[in-house]
């Protein structure tokens, strides 16, 4: 009973209203850092919206009716840009988030059986609003490589390749179903051309300044690093000798643009080829 009651405080925060989904974040009094219970609601929140098909994300800041005019301004503005960085943080593509704005005070207003300490409260916040995007689109997938082909191929030092049918989950370095396909094949080339020797490299989508994205399994910020080591596990597990290869992570230094899921991706970096055994 306990968990169903934590389930419905987590979840109440999120509303539809006329096509919008919208969310609220409070905030303590002065403060723009998010409390651990406000930052686990809003996780479950972004989880509810990842799939979506999303036209723009709108981000507003407030405080209660106290303070100046100049510094309730700032502090909202500080209270919008904090969710914004969770945002980015656990991937979510930056150009869909058109207005992130600090308003500034509310004026109270009391409803029946509510203090002014509870309606202040209610005030310092952050309101999230998410516009859906309805009409259907056309995806153009990019062309799938046979991985099994240009491995048993020619191969040099230096040549690197993405897999493009190994995707991964927003936020987590587990992939998506219909990766594991893509992951039996490569490990079954790899075990027949022992003489390649690479690098294993994971990708993020969507993060500030090239930085890298928050794992929301380990809570660590290093979801490239987890996705490419999620791959030379499986690989290892599957037999290949792990003295061939390593597992590094990119951050997001390397975005290709378009779907933002494409660039939830691990590429491999041939460091040697020679002949087979």
């Amino acid at each position: 009973m306990k968990r169903l009651l934590l389930f419905f405080l987590l979840t109440s925060q999120m509303v539809w209203t006329q096509n919008e989904l919208k969310h609220e974040v409070y905030f303590d009094t002065d403060k723009y850092e998010i409390s651990q219970k406000e930052h686990d609601s809003l996780l479950l929140f972004l989880a509810d919206i990842e799939k979506m098909d999303i036209e723009k994300i709108s981000i507003y800041g407030f405080t209660d009716d106290r303070g100046s005019d100049s510094y309730n301004m700032v502090l909202s503005q500080n209270r919008a840009n904090a969710i914004k960085e969770i945002f980015s943080n656990n991937e979510f593509d930056e150009s869909i988030i058109t207005n992130v704005d600090g308003k500034g005070k509310l004026l109270i207003k009391l409803v029946e059986h509510q203090s002014v300490d509870e309606a202040r409260s209610l005030n310092r916040k952050v309101q999230i609003i998410v516009k859906p995007y309805f009409p259907p689109r056309v995806e153009v997938k990019p062309e799938k490589k046979d991985i099994t082909t240009i491995l048993k191929g020619e191969l040099k030092a230096g040549d690197k390749f993405k897999l493009d049918n190994i995707l991964f989950q927003t936020g987590y370095s587990d992939v998506l179903v219909g990766s594991e396909k893509t992951l039996e094949d490569l490990a079954e080339v790899l075990l027949t051309r022992s003489d390649i020797y690479f690098t294993i490299q994971g990708h993020v989508c969507c993060t500030q300044n090239s930085r890298d994205a928050n794992d929301r399994k380990t809570k660590k910020r290093n979801l490239s690093v987890a996705r490419a080591k999620f791959v030379y596990d499986y690989l290892v597990k599957k037999g290949v000798n792990p003295k061939r290869m390593k597992y590094v992570g990119m951050r997001r230094k390397f975005p290709l643009g378009g779907d933002p899921k494409y660039d939830r991706r691990v590429e491999i970096l041939i460091t040697y080829a020679g002949e087979s055994d």
